[in-house]
């Protein structure tokens, strides 16, 4: 008997022994045609281990890519996909770019200031008004999240003016935002809400 520390290390050990065998076995068939039938018919076992996946993008791109891997890159056969190059296994992938703009408002966020723009942009008309009545809103209860008091319309009004330059100017007597006890008063029940759920969750998963 031996251990499974004296086998041969497996490529991908999640498949397990059996099918690095089989892709070792594979390599070994000497007709190209007979071949490709073991490949494929080792890529449907490989999908029946995992069908949680199948609904996930390139499926048997990725099965092909790892039948690849298991077999050392050494089985030649003509596979339906590109797959990975050994020299690219364990190479680092390229840094990610981190977006290196400047938020004005750290509470109001990145997404506010774009919509914000795009409303600049509309014709005036229904349809501005509606969206930047939105905006206002969201901005007043983006502020109260993280400021938890009151804040008055003017206050945002004046920073609505300053994100967009000058291109949006509320007057209050004719712009109404939610009151800030009702906006408070929200994030307050669906906190508490919130909250109740994890509690329910916590004891229902203890009792199991």
């Amino acid at each position: 008997m031996k251990y499974n520390t004296e086998l041969k290390k497996m490529g991908l050990p999640e498949y397990g022994r059996n099918i690095q065998n089989m892709a070792d076995y594979c390599i070994t068939i000497q007709d190209r045609e007979e071949r490709k039938r073991c490949a494929n018919t080792i890529i449907n076992i490989m999908g029946n281990l995992f069908p949680h996946l199948r609904d996930v993008n390139d499926f048997k791109h990725i099965l092909w890519d790892h039948l690849a891997i298991m077999a050392d890159f050494k089985l030649d056969i003509d596979y339906p996909y590109e797959i990975i190059k050994k020299e690219n296994l364990y190479a680092r992938p390229p840094r990610l770019p981190y977006s290196t703009n400047r938020i004005q408002y750290r509470h109001y966020g990145k997404t506010l200031e774009l919509i914000l723009k795009k409303a600049t942009e509309l014709e005036e008309g229904e349809e501005k008004n509606q969206l930047i009545k939105l905006v206002a809103n969201q901005m007043k209860k983006s502020f109260l999240t993280w400021n938890k008091e009151s804040v008055d319309d003017r206050k945002i009004f004046k920073d609505l003016d300053e994100l967009s330059r000058g291109a949006i100017v509320l007057n209050e007597e004719e712009y109404k935002l939610t009151e800030s006890r009702d906006i408070l008063a929200r994030n307050n029940t669906n906190n508490n809400s919130n909250n109740n759920n994890n509690k329910k969750n916590y004891y229902r998963n203890k009792g199991r």
